[in-house]
């Protein structure tokens, strides 16, 4: 223990940092609850993505598969190539449980037949299809990034009030409540160390007193 001031205001200082920690490590807890309850919740909607994703990502292979089939590989591959452009993605922050968490913010990949840069007079409408079924696919990625950013940020954050919250039960209310009981016990052994010697010096005086009243009466 390192050292520490034996004084009654150390003693009222040690027991007020204590309250002030004890509220401190419940504000922790009911952070960390209401954080995990909120983990819980998007770790819910990310699942959800998830088998959306799959199924989209189902429909996009299969719709691939017809257009090949039916127009041609090369002719996919050409409108593949005349329909490729930028994905207009911001990513931004929000606010969950007073935590700052990504958000993307997008415009739908979806567009369109006439705005996918090929020609739609002779294109099969199997390549329509399939183009419509990756743009699906492409929206359901970045929903599922978005949700499974904000569960890892959360994740951290939980992570990061455990740890406070351990370093609060574990650490510093134990010092700080082994200070005080340190600090008490001293105080209590110095009052009673005072009290003996308080005894004492009236027992010597009360002696002395008593020893000049027999002079006198000689």
């Amino acid at each position: 223990m390192h050292t520490v001031n034996v004084t009654r205001m150390e003693l009222l200082t040690r027991k007020a940092q204590i309250v002030l920690a004890g509220q401190g490590r419940d504000l922790l807890e009911q952070k960390r609850t209401a954080l995990m309850k909120e983990l819980l919740r998007i770790a819910d909607t990310v699942f959800e993505h998830l088998d959306t994703l799959q199924q989209a990502a189902a429909n996009a292979r299969q719709s691939l598969a017809r257009a090949e089939s039916i127009a041609g590989t090369e002719a996919v591959r050409s409108a593949a190539l005349a329909s490729r452009t930028e994905l207009p993605l911001q990513v931004t922050s929000a606010s969950v449980m007073g935590i700052k968490v990504p958000q993307i913010e997008q415009k739908r990949v979806s567009r369109p037949a006439l705005g996918r840069g090929y020609s739609v007079v002779g294109t099969s409408i199997t390549i329509d299809e399939a183009a419509s079924a990756f743009e699906t696919e492409v929206d359901s990625i970045i929903q599922l990034a978005e949700s499974e950013l904000r569960l890892k940020r959360l994740a951290s954050e939980i992570q990061r009030t455990s740890r406070r919250l351990n370093a609060l039960e574990h650490l510093m209310i134990p010092r700080l409540e082994a200070e005080r009981d340190f600090i008490q016990m001293a105080l209590d052994e110095r009052e009673r160390s005072d009290h003996f010697r308080l005894k004492l010096v009236k027992r010597i005086l009360e002696r002395k007193r008593g020893s000049s009243s027999n002079g006198n009466v000689l």
